[in-house]
């Protein structure tokens, strides 16, 4: 029996107490699983095991996880997304690129394309997760005609800080998080108008990261996510340029950040 199984009460609610029931009792089960935060091997028998269920449009995949990388909880995604965690846990698509990625989404502003780069930052001796988000072009706030800049100060208004030191860890931006499913870097989630989180970002095809990113976000369960205007970083080939580009861009009035739980857990 797996008694080491979670089953959280939102879970529940969206399978039915017969499928968690059945869960609990070891009948629905594995004996066996590849952790979908992290990718290593799981036992629900001796590990302290999450049930994580993914649920799109018309779509819902159960999942499992260690409970020391993910709680148990509902994750709510794009139909396209889950499709896309679906074959990434499945192994039937060839993982992302590790390099940065763009996807054309939603941002405070209108349609945009943003590319997203992850990293590992050293602040104060300890290594911390990051991703660095920078739109191709100017993004302007609604209603205007102008060709004026305008991605940082709608962040802003989202919440996100203005850094001048970027050997300070970012607060923690209330409402957002970060979805890493199947080891992958699969969206950078938003509060939405009903409570829900919608995307802010989210990846064609799911992005992979390295093992010391996996590491560290295991560790810390939290990312740090730098923005910057287009032109203010680049895509910078190794982690200790791109700090240099953060470090240029912070000095010169350019940057914002925020510390973003992964997808569910709290945001305090």
């Amino acid at each position: 029996m797996p008694r080491m199984l979670d089953v959280s009460d939102e879970v529940r609610a969206e399978i039915g107490d017969e499928e968690a029931d059945r869960l609990l009792v070891g009948e629905d089960a594995p004996r066996s699983y590849d952790c979908t935060s992290c990718r290593t091997p799981g036992d629900p028998e001796n590990d302290r095991t999450s049930t994580v269920l993914f649920v799109g449009e018309e779509t819902a995949v159960l999942a499992f996880a260690h409970a020391t990388c993910i709680p148990s909880q509902v994750v709510t995604v794009s139909e396209e997304q889950l499709q896309g965690a679906v074959r990434s846990i499945t192994g039937d698509s060839p993982a992302g690129s590790g390099g940065p990625g763009a996807a054309p989404q939603n941002v405070p502003g209108g349609q945009a394309v943003l590319g997203i780069t992850s990293g590992l930052i050293l602040i104060a001796g300890e290594l911390h997760p990051a991703l660095v988000v920078e739109p191709t072009a100017p993004i302007a706030r609604p209603g205007s005609d102008g060709p004026g800049d305008d991605f940082l100060p709608l962040l802003i208004e989202q919440g996100f800080i203005p850094v001048t030191d970027t050997s300070e860890v970012p607060t923690v931006l209330g409402g957002w998080s970060v979805l890493l499913a199947a080891g992958q870097l699969h969206a950078v989630l938003q509060p939405g108008n009903d409570g829900s989180q919608v995307a802010w970002w989210q990846a064609h095809q799911a992005l992979s990261v390295t093992d010391g990113w996996r590491t560290a976000v295991n560790k810390t369960q939290r990312v740090l996510i730098y923005a910057a205007p287009v032109g203010s970083i680049g895509q910078q080939p190794r982690e200790d340029l791109l700090r240099d580009a953060l470090d240029k861009a912070a000095a010169a009035g350019k940057l914002v950040a925020a510390a973003m739980p992964l997808a569910g857990t709290p945001g305090a």
